[in-house]
């Protein structure tokens, strides 16, 4: 890690981490911000920070989560908010999963996986984040009417993940071309290296269905 990386993870990461919640302990989201927010949304493994620190700077109305466990990642994602004077992003430096139980019920207004690790072999099947453990969660926090972009460039991948999205009686597909990147979907570099090396990925937003 170059010593800007040091630096932003010494003296920025303090500021803007969520402590890893206790069992069974709730975390109010709006809370963790300096100024009221319209919305919370919420990423899940951030990659480098480019995407959201971008939904950041073009939305300074709205809160945003990320989590992320690779250092190097989350240190990437604080020179974007340094850079860039973001004051609506803060950061879980562990897995997802285990600030969302913390998370009160339909407290997002988003929800962001992607380019996930994709596990292609069989035996790591049960790891793969779009799934049946982790859906229901989702569809918890989000609000009715929420939004789940789910991006990725992997073949066994997509066709695990729609099949996923597809049986998840919580959610209704939004997307009608899912190999077109909406135009406020920012690009991440792990977009940018699949297109490179010819991978095509697909873009594919959910909507929460109304409750009950």
């Amino acid at each position: 890690m170059r010593q800007a990386g040091r630096t932003a993870i010494e003296s920025l990461l303090p500021r803007l981490a969520i402590a890893l919640p206790a069992a069974g302990a709730l975390i109010d989201p709006a809370a963790l911000f300096p100024r009221p927010m319209a919305e919370i949304w919420l990423e899940v493994g951030f990659g480098g920070g480019e995407h959201l620190a971008a939904q950041a700077a073009r939305h300074p109305e709205v809160g945003l989560i990320g989590c992320e466990v690779f250092v190097n990642g989350i240190a990437a994602l604080l020179g974007h908010v340094r850079r860039d004077s973001l004051d609506n992003v803060r950061v879980f430096p562990e897995d997802a999963r285990l600030l969302m139980p913390a998370l009160p019920d339909a407290c997002l207004g988003r929800a962001f996986v992607l380019f996930p690790d994709p596990w292609p072999k069989k035996r790591h099947v049960a790891r793969r984040f779009i799934g049946p453990e982790n859906l229901p969660e989702l569809a918890r926090l989000l609000a009715d009417g929420g939004e789940l972009r789910v991006a990725t460039d992997e073949p066994v991948y997509k066709e695990w993940a729609l099949e996923q999205m597809a049986a998840a009686p919580d959610f209704a597909i939004a997307t009608q071309d899912p190999t077109a990147r909406p135009a406020d979907w920012p690009e991440t570099r792990y977009e940018a290296k699949a297109l490179r090396e010819g991978r095509a990925p697909i873009y594919v937003s959910y909507r929460r269905k109304k409750r009950e």
